[in-house]
């Protein structure tokens, strides 16, 4: 499985997507793409963009009443905590940006009322259960193991747009090269 033995060039930052590598053994992170919302010398965390929750957003916040977006579980971490991400201006304020165009959080009353009213853009949220973290220097060794793949620059209409069940696929398959025929791989050799 030499082949799959990639090494990351580029050091992981703030915006970069993590595409786990295929063969990764922990169930939590199975063939996923993580959004990577922060990386410093304390540690670093994201939210799994494409493993959806059977919940729904409204059954989550039943105070909103009607708001039928999909919610996704953002990791293994305190997933009794609801985050959103969005590209959505009047919640640009009190977010942190990630990158140009995406933020994460924001003033949660003015999200209720646009939910209420009807005007938050589903094609610009996206609504956590979750994240995913990593303690100092963590990640790091993961990438040195080898059981991450970074992609970066990807554009945030791709992320809210992009049905989250070919997520993964797609990316790799849009890097080209070796992570092409890392997309087309099946998850168990031996079943194929």
């Amino acid at each position: 499985m030499e082949f799959f033995e990639f090494k990351n060039i580029e050091q992981p930052q703030k915006g970069d997507l993590l595409l786990s590598e295929p063969f990764l053994p922990d169930q939590n992170f199975d063939r996923t793409v993580i959004l990577l919302c922060e990386h410093n010398e304390e540690g670093s965390f994201g939210f799994v963009l494409n493993k959806l929750s059977i919940l729904k957003v409204d059954e989550v916040l039943q105070q909103i009443g009607s708001f039928e977006a999909e919610l996704f579980v953002g990791g293994p971490v305190q997933q009794n905590t609801l985050h959103f991400i969005h590209n959505i201006d009047e919640l640009k304020e009190g977010g942190q940006k990630i990158t140009n165009g995406l933020y994460w959080g924001g003033d949660f009353e003015i999200l209720q009322d646009l939910m209420q009213k009807g005007a938050l853009d589903k094609e610009k949220s996206r609504f956590f259960v979750g994240y995913s973290g990593w303690s100092e220097n963590q990640l790091q060794e993961e990438i040195d193991h080898n059981s991450w793949i970074i992609a970066r620059g990807v554009h945030p209409s791709y992320i809210f747009n992009s049905p989250p069940e070919t997520l993964w696929k797609s990316i790799l398959e849009k890097m080209g090269g070796r992570f092409k025929i890392y997309a087309n791989y099946p998850s168990d050799p031996n079943l194929n």
